[in-house]
């Protein structure tokens, strides 16, 4: 006889079924470093280069990559976004009826 394994359909956003709080936030921090990381990655750039260019010191680099980023706020995220010659857009609309509330969603080109 097999086990039954009970699964939970995720909501899309990892921070949000681990009841974290402020989840949206957690998830867009998490994306914008994903993209900072791909961009010091594509650059080839050290820990200690990539500080510089971020004026911050190579043990936040690390952090930073490592996803501790409980240190950094999104706008200073996407300053390191800028930083890295990255464009940044932020679209605000209506959102749908269907949902209570806004949200805060971060997508990349």
């Amino acid at each position: 006889m097999s086990a039954r394994i009970k699964v939970t359909r995720s909501s899309g956003n990892v921070f949000a079924d681990l009841g974290r709080p402020q989840p949206e936030e957690a998830l867009a921090k998490a994306r914008l470093a994903y993209e900072i990381e791909q961009s010091i990655r594509k650059r080839g750039l050290t820990q200690a280069e990539a500080a510089k260019i971020l004026g911050i010191d190579q043990p936040k680099v690390s952090a930073l990559r490592n996803g501790r980023l409980s240190g950094f706020s999104v706008e200073r995220l996407i300053r390191f976004l800028n930083a890295l010659n990255r464009d940044v857009e932020i679209v605000v609309s209506e959102k749908p009826r269907s949902r209570r509330r806004g949200r805060l969603v971060v997508r990349a080109a």
